[in-house]
């Protein structure tokens, strides 16, 4: 039996996006693992899911993250 339980960590005014249960929290309710945020509004909070998709989609594009163009020939043994 655990002596002491395990808080969240986080304050009200605070609004996450809670991934488990895909809903908008204030404070947070679930563990970090399953959350994104802190987020300055409720707003934002409701739109972190697109915010993830674009933000992933500018990494997917930098050219400083791609040495190649996946179509490009791979050069080296095996290639």
């Amino acid at each position: 039996m655990a002596l002491f339980k395990r808080r969240t960590v986080g304050k009200p005014g605070e609004w996450y996006y809670c991934l488990k249960h895909q809903k908008v929290e204030e404070g947070p309710d679930c563990p970090a693992k399953d959350r994104f945020g802190p987020y300055g509004s409720r707003e934002e909070a409701e739109h972190a899911m697109a915010t993830a998709r674009e933000r992933n989609q500018e990494w997917e594009n930098d050219p400083k993250w791609h040495d190649a163009p996946k179509d490009a020939p791979k050069d080296g043994p095996g290639a």
